[in-house]
């Protein structure tokens, strides 16, 4: 359904633009072409060309687009709110509109000369309307995101630019409203300071929506594990928090917080992740020799899907074309493939299995068997003692459903122990070998949210639900419905406007 009214509302658009630019006297095909349209606006209503290049910046340039679109609609003397309004809201209606209606007429810019306000005042009159209809748009429609890492490749790709629909799942009610606008959660130019205040938090709401969250949806959520950061740089949730407490300092809080900056984010202002929703509430993960399992059987592997695989060679190598061309990898980046023996005869490839295939039809290939990692202890839950998972040997485990008991003792509590205490708000105590939720001696506990299990398609390059569990209700975002740009050195054409599988 986002998906639909997506498209619906980018056609009218695109439709509107090509009536508005006949009457503008500018050739109306030029209105179908990105970019190419708003370049023409600036130049129609005599902008300067600076706004056209600042709407190329990620995420707020794009209320920069609203601004420019706004400016074009006031050629047509509408100046008014209620115009305002429509162009943000109803684009896709109020285009066509002044495109077509025979009651509507092209002026140009000198028309706003005939105003008792001047066209500056005109403009940032429309600027801070853009400003403040933009963000609603982006809290509670859709809102742009940028691709940081490999982990969901060859699906996703560093630098693509998503829209991420927010009516999807039904969008969230901000939880932390005072923020510095177009940013998440750190001012622009910085990598450690806030962008928002977090002494004024509001209780979690989502309105309603179009859809639930489905198994293999790629779904952009907030990293649950972010909540508590170092803040320098080089942690923050590259190396969280709470794996350099286990590792570094034996869970020891205060000599942590006694060596490094802490920064607490509220739930909605952690970083923002991507990843395939596996397992829905209720379902059962395992994964066996590298292999998903979804309630015991295989599970979805999507065309983009890649692992690490171990080709034996008869000692011979690979052309370099072969590498290249068939599966993307620089033939002297050593950190994509490498070889082992004297004789140069095992390759180790991160790859698809469509290009898995490729591979084992090659003449000198002997064998070819996925890799399979085995060092345990440092997955969740990280209780080597009761789950010695390795993150391609790991469960069975049931994810939580909202209304659905789950045990609570001595083996299961570190499965459970931040759901209960974090997630949902509980006091949790344990004297004797018992467990004290608010008070009250359990032996199960009855979850109040839904959870998920999140994983990247690149499966050995991810980090995800296999290092730090399961992901509440709460922190879900949006659905990735589409990719609006990608870059690399260059556009990269043949990505733009693929819908996300």
């Amino acid at each position: 359904m986002g998906l639909l009214l997506f498209i619906i509302g980018a056609i009218g658009w695109h439709v509107g633009m090509y009536g508005m630019f006949k009457k503008a006297g500018i050739e109306p095909w030029k209105a179908l072409i990105p970019f190419y349209n708003t370049w023409l606006i600036v130049e129609k209503m005599h902008i300067r060309k600076i706004w056209f290049w600042l709407q190329l910046i990620p995420i707020a340039g794009q209320f920069i687009t609203i601004w420019i679109t706004i400016i074009f609609s006031m050629g047509f003397k509408k100046v008014s709110l209620p115009a305002h309004t429509a162009v943000v809201l109803f684009p896709f209606l109020y285009f066509p509109y002044l495109g077509f209606s025979q009651k509507e007429k092209w002026y140009g810019p000198e028309s706003l000369k005939l105003y008792y306000k001047p066209a500056s005042r005109e403009w940032i009159d429309a600027g801070v309307f853009a400003v403040v209809a933009a963000t609603l748009i982006r809290a509670f429609v859709f809102e742009a995101y940028v691709i940081p890492t490999e982990s969901m490749e060859k699906t996703l790709l560093v630098n693509d630019f998503l829209f991420v629909s927010k009516m999807s799942y039904g969008p969230r009610v901000p939880q932390t409203p005072l923020s510095f606008p177009f940013v998440h959660n750190t001012m622009p130019f910085s990598l450690t300071t806030p962008s928002y205040i977090k002494e004024v938090q509001l209780p979690y709401k989502r309105l309603p929506a179009l859809t639930e969250v489905k198994r293999n949806d790629a779904v952009v959520f907030n990293f649950p594990a972010g909540d508590t950061i170092i803040n320098l740089p080089d942690f923050g949730s590259k190396i969280t928090y709470y794996e350099v407490l286990r590792s570094q300092f034996k869970g020891n809080r205060e000599a942590l917080q006694a060596e490094y900056p802490i920064l607490v984010h509220p739930m909605d202002k952690t970083d923002n992740y991507i990843k395939r929703c596996v397992g829905v509430p209720g379902d059962l993960i395992q994964v066996k020799n590298a292999e998903l399992y979804v309630n015991n059987q295989s599970a979805y592997v999507s065309a983009g899907e890649q692992t690490e695989y171990i080709a034996t060679t008869n000692g011979t190598g690979f052309p370099d074309e072969f590498l290249e061309q068939e599966l993307g990898i620089d033939p002297v980046d050593t950190k994509q493939q490498f070889s082992q023996g004297p004789d140069r005869s095992t390759y180790v490839f991160n790859m698809t299995a469509a290009e898995a295939e490729k591979v084992r039809k090659q003449p000198n290939v002997v064998s070819l068997v996925k890799y399979v990692d085995t060092h345990a202890g440092f997955v969740f839950p990280n209780d080597e003692a009761n789950y010695p998972w390795t993150i391609d040997n790991y469960g069975p485990v049931k994810i939580p459903k909202k209304g659905e008991p789950i045990p609570v003792n001595a083996t299961t509590i570190e499965l459970y122990r931040r759901l209960i205490t974090v997630y949902e708000k509980n006091t949790l105590e344990e004297k004797d070998g018992k467990f004290i939720i608010n008070g009250k001696e359990v032996t199960s506990y009855t979850p109040q949210l839904n959870y998920y299990w999140m994983m990247g398609d690149n499966r050995h390059r991810s980090q995800d639900s296999r290092f730090w569990g399961f992901v509440p209700e709460t922190h879900i975002v949006g659905k990735a419905s589409m990719i609006w740009f990608s870059w690399e050195k260059g556009p990269r054409w043949k990505r733009i406007f693929n819908m996300i599988k």
